[in-house]
């Protein structure tokens, strides 16, 4: 017996090589009904079995299912088991043929895609589904065609992601019963009409020459708020520095206008006082008659027609005049500045009147 052992190893090691080398024959070309599984080719019945790791093998003993063979050592019946299914559980990857599908604007496109899936229960998978490939690739077509036809065409590249979403979580509803899991799905290829093409194409460049009028535009727009901010504060600026002016020559003004009335009031006093000195009428008749001959000199020089008196070039004559005008002037303003002494003086006495009174009386009695 432990002689036979190593030939029944040796023997089925050679079955298995010469089965994987003519498997290529045997499956032919793409997943269709009726082609074969992506598993591995199905082994003999040898009594000792070693089963490769990520890999189940379904056993049937006569005729119905016995048992999963897991990776590692295993011992059968000869003729009475059987090995039915064997089933990888590595990730499987399956590319979608292409397709059309009319999107909600009613567009055609032509795309493909990739679907990666992974056996979940190798049970399910093998009596769950004739041919588990072929079932869900058609899945995958027909669930693709239907969520396209839910979004417009420029929704499809913005969702994309969600529409490879929406894909994976119709097909993982659909294929639990076959104990397949879809992990993702991608659209690999998308193909558009040439019109479509175009359009999109034109779309995209007016898009762009209304970016730049819209950019240019507000360029412009700024421009023009910075140059009108610019005038607004120069001509504030002007402004205040023209009411600053003004304010300083209002306030030069005012003092100059200040300073000359202490001057003149000064200069008042001052002739007063010398006008009430010895020799200041005589002072006073020297000044009158200077700016006589000073305001004479400019006659006729601002207009050709003038009124003057008789006696003009009689310089005597006009500052005795100035002089007997300025003493009757003084004469007023005492009278005015001591009226109630000249009432006191000019107010008879009352002795007077009465002793007035008395002999007026006498003289019509004796009478």
């Amino acid at each position: 017996m432990m002689l036979r052992l190593p030939r029944l190893l040796a023997l089925q090691h050679a079955v298995r090589g010469a089965l994987h080398a003519a498997r290529p024959l045997l499956c032919g070309a793409g997943p269709g009904p009726g082609s074969p599984r992506w598993a591995s080719s199905l082994p003999m019945n040898t009594a000792v079995l070693f089963v490769p790791e990520q890999e189940a093998w379904i056993i049937e003993r006569m005729g119905r299912f016995h048992r999963v063979l897991r990776p590692g050592l295993n011992l059968l019946i000869p003729i009475i088991d059987r090995i039915k299914y064997v089933q990888s559980l590595k990730e499987i990857v399956i590319d979608i043929p292409e397709q059309s599908a009319i999107t909600l604007d009613n567009v055609t496109l032509q795309l493909d895609g990739v679907l990666y899936l992974r056996i979940m229960d190798p049970f399910k998978a093998s009596y769950g589904v004739e041919d588990p490939e072929y079932a869900v690739t058609q899945l995958a077509q027909t669930t693709m065609r239907s969520e396209l036809g839910k979004i417009a065409l420029d929704s499809v590249f913005k969702e994309r992601e969600s529409l490879n979403a929406n894909i994976v979580e119709v097909i993982n509803g659909a294929a639990e019963v076959w104990g397949i899991r879809c992990l993702r799905y991608e659209i690999k290829d998308m193909e558009l009409p040439t019109r479509v093409k175009e359009a999109m194409q034109m779309q995209v460049e007016a898009e762009r020459r209304k970016r730049a009028v819209v950019l240019e535009s507000e360029g412009i727009r700024e421009s023009d708020i910075n140059v009108a901010e610019g005038k607004k504060r120069s001509r504030i600026l002007a402004s205040e520095a023209e009411k600053a002016e003004q304010i300083n020559q209002a306030e030069g003004q005012a003092s100059a206008m200040v300073k000359k009335a202490i001057a003149k009031a000064e200069a008042i006093t001052r002739l007063a006082e010398a006008l009430t000195e010895q020799n200041g009428n005589m002072a006073a008749s020297l000044s009158v008659a200077e700016q006589y001959v000073a305001a004479f000199s400019n006659l006729a020089k601002d207009s050709n027609t003038i009124m003057l008196p008789a006696n003009t070039g009689d310089v005597s004559s006009m500052v005795a005049q100035a002089m007997g005008i300025y003493q009757s002037l003084g004469s007023s303003s005492l009278v005015q500045t001591n009226p109630r002494k000249q009432k006191s003086e000019r107010r008879p006495e009352p002795s007077d009147s009465f002793a007035g009174g008395s002999s007026g009386s006498g003289s019509v009695s004796g009478s």
